[in-house]
């Protein structure tokens, strides 16, 4: 890929986590009460972990550190995932909110992979 090719889809991806992880915080201000040291809190922090770990990733040097930020990045994906399916069979995630989100956790999944995919590890 070339340079500006790829500088735009990394924007593009950090746009689709930016909004992820608004999504999430706007959809857990109807959680219980009860959740906010719970859920609520888990499903933020491991949301907003997706974006600034990718994020600090490209601040550091050299393809070992980045990929290892990025691979937290995805595994915080996971997590929130996670989070999102048991908020929803608990009744706390509308299905429609609940399937939009999931959509969105898709697409950041595939470009996260593909980069993370794309950095060649030395030996």
């Amino acid at each position: 890929m070339k340079q500006g090719k790829i500088e735009n889809f990394h924007n593009i991806l950090k746009k689709k986590m930016d909004d992820f992880v608004f999504d999430v915080y706007k959809i857990t201000k109807k959680f219980p009460k009860e959740e906010i040291y719970g859920v609520t809190s888990q499903i933020r922090r491991a949301s907003m972990s997706i974006i600034l770990n990718y994020i600090e990733g490209f601040a550091r040097l050299g393809d070992k550190q980045l990929k290892n930020f990025l691979q937290i990045s995805y595994g915080s994906l996971k997590e929130t995932k996670y989070l999102l399916y048991f908020s929803e069979r608990e009744g706390y995630i509308e299905k429609n909110d609940y399937k939009k989100l999931i959509g969105l956790s898709e697409e950041i999944g595939a470009m996260l992979w593909t980069t993370i995919r794309g950095i060649k590890s030395k030996a």
